[in-house]
C-alpha cells in the first residue's frame, strides 16, 4: 500500500488545465522528484499536496487517510520553500522552534528538539545567529531543520537549492540526500534541474503541460526514455530524423543504422536519440567522419560541436590528460550497439 497517493488529480484555473488527471503512488521513505520545465504543473502539484491549493477534482491520500480537504496546518507536512521564508528578527534556533511553539510544545522540549535538528544539518554552532549573519547555504539548512523538527510524515521541497551557487548546490544535494536517507522521511522535490533530480531521487516524475511523460528511476529514465521530450529534457542528447527502411535498419540522410525496429513498419518516420557521451571519437577512420566546429574544455571532459553527414552533433569525451581536438580537425565517431534509442516521430 502506497504511503502518499494521488488519484486522478486535476487542477484548473478557469479554462487552463495546470495538472491533468495525475495518478501516482509514493512509498514510505521514498524520494520522488517532480521534474519539468516552467509551467508543467509540478509546483501546482506540490501546493495541492501541501494544502495551499484545492484540487478541482481527484484525491490525495496520506497513509490511507484522505487529506484532499484537510487544511494545511492539520496535515503536519514539512515544507521548504525556494526563498527559505525565515523570520529575520529570530535566531536560527528561534526560527526552528517556532513551529513547535505553535503546536504548544513546552519550552524545554522545543529547545532540545530544535537544537537536535540544527545539529542534524550541521549548524549547531550557529544556533544563535540571525539569518542576515548566515550564508545562503546556512539559511537553507535552517529552513530544512525547521521543516524536519516537527517530525513530518512527508517533506516537501520547492526548488530549495536554486538560490545557491553551483558548487554549494552540488554539495547540498549530497548532504540533503544523505540526511533524507538517514531520517527516512518521504520526500517530494520540485525542480527544473535535471542533474538535481538524477542525483537525489529514487524515482523521477517528468511532467509536461500538466501531464506525466514518464515515471522511472534515474538510470532507467536517462538510458531508456519513452519519448523525445524526456530524452531531450533529461540530460543532453542528439535527435536525428530518420525512416525505417527494412528490418532492423533505419536511414538518416541516406546513412543506414542497425537498430531494433520490430515495433515499426517500413516507411515509418522516426526519431533517433544518442547521448553525447555515447560516442567514441578517434582518428582511426572507423565510423562517421566529422569536422570539429567548436571545442570546449569542461575539466573532467571535453564538449565538441561537430558537423557530419548526419547533421550537427554534440559529442562529450572524457579528459584523459592530453590535448583535445581543435576547431577544423577531422575525426571519426563510432558508438556501441544499443546506444541509439528509437522513437516513432510524433506529430507536432
Amino acid at each position: 500500500m502506497s504511503f502518499l497517493k494521488f488519484e486522478s488529480l486535476t487542477k484548473k484555473f478557469g479554462d487552463f488545465v495546470a495538472v491533468r488527471d495525475m495518478s501516482l503512488d509514493i512509498e514510505k521513505g521514498e524520494f520522488i522528484s517532480l521534474l519539468g520545465p516552467s509551467g508543467c504543473g509540478k509546483t501546482t502539484t506540490l501546493q495541492m499536496v501541501a494544502g495551499l491549493l484545492t484540487p478541482t477534482s481527484g484525491k490525495i491520500s496520506l497513509d490511507g487517510k484522505d487529506i484532499t480537504e484537510t487544511p494545511p496546518n492539520e496535515r503536519g507536512l514539512g515544507i521548504v520553500f525556494q526563498t527559505y521564508a525565515l523570520f529575520p528578527h529570530m535566531t536560527a534556533i528561534e526560527n526552528v522552534s517556532f513551529g513547535l511553539e505553535m503546536r504548544g510544545v513546552a519550552k524545554a522540549e522545543r529547545i532540545e528538539r530544535a537544537s537536535n535538528a540544527l545539529e542534524q544539518v550541521k549548524l549547531g554552532q550557529f544556533m544563535n545567529r540571525y539569518p542576515k549573519q548566515m550564508s545562503g547555504g546556512q539559511r537553507q539548512r535552517v529552513a530544512l531543520a525547521r521543516a524536519l523538527v516537527i517530525g513530518p510524515p512527508v517533506l516537501l521541497l520547492d526548488e530549495p537549492l536554486s538560490n545557491l551557487d553551483a558548487k554549494l548546490r552540488e554539495e547540498m544535494r549530497l548532504e540533503l540526500r544523505i540526511l533524507q536517507q538517514d531520517i527516512g522521511v518521504t520526500t517530494v522535490l520540485v525542480t527544473h534541474d535535471q542533474e538535481e533530480a538524477l542525483s537525489m531521487s529514487d524515482r523521477i516524475v517528468v511532467m509536461k503541460q500538466g501531464d506525466i511523460s514518464q515515471i522511472a528511476a534515474p538510470l532507467e529514465l536517462y538510458e531508456r526514455p519513452t519519448n523525445t521530450f524526456v530524452s531531450d529534457f533529461v540530460g543532453k542528447t542528439n535527435l536525428l530524423k530518420g525512416e525505417v527502411t527494412d528490418n532492423n535498419q533505419v536511414s538518416v540522410n541516406g546513412i543506414k543504422f542497425e537498430v531494433d525496429t520490430k515495433m515499426h513498419k517500413q516507411g515509418t518516420r522516426i526519431d533517433l536519440s544518442i547521448r553525447p557521451e555515447k560516442f567514441r571519437m578517434s582518428n582511426d577512420k572507423k565510423g562517421q567522419e566529422v569536422r570539429v566546429d567548436a571545442s570546449i574544455f569542461l575539466g573532467a571532459s571535453w564538449l565538441y560541436s561537430v558537423s557530419s553527414d548526419l547533421g550537427q552533433l554534440f559529442v562529450t569525451q572524457p579528459n584523459t590528460g592530453t590535448a583535445g581536438y581543435s576547431k577544423g580537425d577531422i575525426a571519426w565517431l563510432d558508438w556501441q550497439k544499443g546506444a541509439l534509442t528509437l522513437f516513432e516521430e510524433a506529430a507536432s
